[in-house]
């Protein structure tokens, strides 16, 4: 999957009117927004039904709020209630597969496969979103990304819906690019980052620092961001980039990878 910038091909553009349907496969609460809200917005304003299918509950997450809102024992329905909250600013339902958090690798790949399955023919979605396997950093993130590459890998191909990967880090990944400009929905993003509280809270203390968080412009005399920031504020406020991937092209987390 590696390969020189120069052999990529240019970027094509995400269009949400285009879309039937979308379905959101990735593991935990909070992950549609940061990857994917902006988008999910569009969608939902094209009137396009959107369902996010979370892998898990998130409640072995490390983040409980600051001070803390949640226990070890709360952060489950604390992050349920979240998750609530922020579909409903991003305008998608949601549902969950249950699977126990930062567990998800040792899932039966099939079994969740099975399940995707069932779900893409219910939904009958154009597009579906997950995690670019091998490239999703998170244990979790890889292996809801390969169970949905597997998912679509046992459809009849006519039957399959693009599947486009979402990656934390895309600089080795030689796969297609498609871009979506989320300019105007971009406060709804950080409305609904706003409500995963456990999650963000402290994220949003220390760019408040820096930064005014309603624009996502610098504060007079605060330092100049460094590259990896100004990427993330890329992708918070401008447009949010996903991989076209062929489910039938062998991933990072394949037998014999």
């Amino acid at each position: 999957m590696t390969a020189t910038r120069s052999s990529r091909p240019e970027p094509t553009t995400f269009d949400p009117g285009a879309e039937r349907g979308v379905l959101v496969v990735l593991p935990h609460p909070d992950d549609e927004t940061f990857s994917s809200g902006g988008t999910i917005a569009a969608l939902s304003d094209a009137g396009v039904p959107v369902m996010y299918l979370c892998a898990t509950y998130g409640d072995m997450g490390r983040r409980m709020g600051k001070p803390p809102a949640a226990s070890r024992e709360s952060l489950r329905d604390v992050r349920v209630g979240e998750l609530r909250d922020a579909c409903a600013i991003l305008g998608a339902d949601y549902r969950y597969l249950g699977l126990r958090d930062k567990c998800v690798e040792f899932e039966d790949p099939q079994q969740v496969a099975a399940t995707i399955v069932d779900y893409i023919v219910a939904l009958d979605p154009s597009t579906v979103i997950s995690f670019v396997p091998g490239h999703g950093v998170h244990p979790d993130h890889d292996a809801i990304g390969q169970f949905t590459v597997l998912a679509l890998r046992g459809m009849e191909p006519a039957n399959r819906p693009r599947l486009l990967g979402v990656a934390v880090d895309g600089s080795a990944i030689d796969l297609p690019k498609v871009v979506s400009d989320i300019g105007g929905t971009a406060r709804r993003k950080i409305e609904a980052l706003r409500a995963h509280t456990s999650q963000t809270q402290s994220m949003f203390a220390d760019w408040k620092k820096t930064w005014d968080v309603e624009t996502m412009t610098l504060k007079p005399g605060a330092p100049e961001p460094d590259a990896q920031t100004l990427a993330w504020r890329e992708r918070l406020t401008k447009s949010e980039p996903y991989y076209l991937i062929d489910p039938d092209a062998a991933t990072l987390l394949d037998p014999g990878s």
